[in-house]
């Protein structure tokens, strides 16, 4: 048995103030969520403090009660620190994001994994975790790979070419998982960009680097190496962290010259 993770008391707080307004205000929640443009679910997870309070919430909040500023204030105090992150925090943010970039050195990232692939390299977390926990892990990674059916949602995914040639799962998942890659080669929100192996920068063999922007131009850097995680939100050090993605970035192969990439990894498995 694990034992549950507890959200930040910020966002109860902040979730029951809004509420509070809301309800003295005579505001219905039918009514918020219509402002906010969020589903009832979305709204009503916010207010219990299950989902940070989006910025975009608290704005429609304040209007419609005439908070003059008391709730839109509390949205400093939501944003997270730069600290060792759950993965829940993270999930949050990537939620919320309207253009996201990822960089992986040695893997598929997630959202682009195939259940054979995910399930292969969940089953290899050290130290070892359960069935229950295995596939409790696999459903929360299939169900984040919907947002990239949300065409109004970019999404970037720049790959070392040592992924590809990583044997995750043996040659039958890494063909069905390169064939995947595939599949969003005419894609209008989501690019593939491989990075041969001979222009790899040294900052490249430094771990998996995420960059994720709202639709409020707030940006979050995400990094992970050997089991440590941390989500930066300091302005300085993601602007770092967004150049040194850049960089990355534009030793790779454009998204046309990526995808014959893959077709002749393919050939060679």
């Amino acid at each position: 048995m694990t034992t549950p993770k507890q959200n930040p008391m910020a966002w109860k707080y902040c979730g029951d103030q809004i509420k509070r307004w809301r309800e003295q205000a005579g505001v219905t929640r039918e009514q918020l969520c219509k402002a906010a443009s969020y589903d009832y679910e979305s709204v009503r997870s916010m207010e219990a403090g299950r989902r940070r309070p989006s910025l975009k919430l608290l704005q429609a909040a304040d209007e419609l009660c005439n908070a003059k500023g008391m709730l839109l204030g509390a949205h400093p105090y939501l944003i997270p620190e730069t600290r060792p992150a759950r993965s829940d925090v993270f999930f949050e943010v990537e939620k919320e994001a309207v253009a996201c970039y990822f960089y992986e050195a040695l893997y598929i990232p997630g959202l682009l994994q195939t259940e054979d692939y995910a399930r292969t390299v969940l089953s290899r977390h050290m130290p070892p975790v359960d069935d229950a926990t295995i596939e409790e892990r696999l459903a929360i990674r299939l169900k984040r790979q919907v947002r990239l059916l949300e065409p109004e949602v970019m999404f970037s995914f720049t790959i070392y070419e040592a992924a590809l040639h990583t044997s995750v799962g043996g040659r039958k998942v890494m063909k069905e998982q390169l064939h995947r890659l595939l599949e969003f080669e005419n894609s209008r929100n989501t690019q593939i960009q491989i990075v041969p192996t001979e222009q790899i920068p040294p900052s490249g063999l430094s771990g998996s680097l995420i960059i994720l922007e709202t639709i409020n131009n707030e940006q979050y850097a995400y990094v992970e190496t050997h089991g440590t995680n941390a989500l930066h939100s300091e302005p300085r050090l993601v602007g770092q962290l967004s150049r040194r993605h850049a960089m990355i970035r534009s030793q790779a192969l454009n998204p046309q010259e990526s995808a014959q990439f893959l077709r002749k990894a393919l050939e060679q498995l």
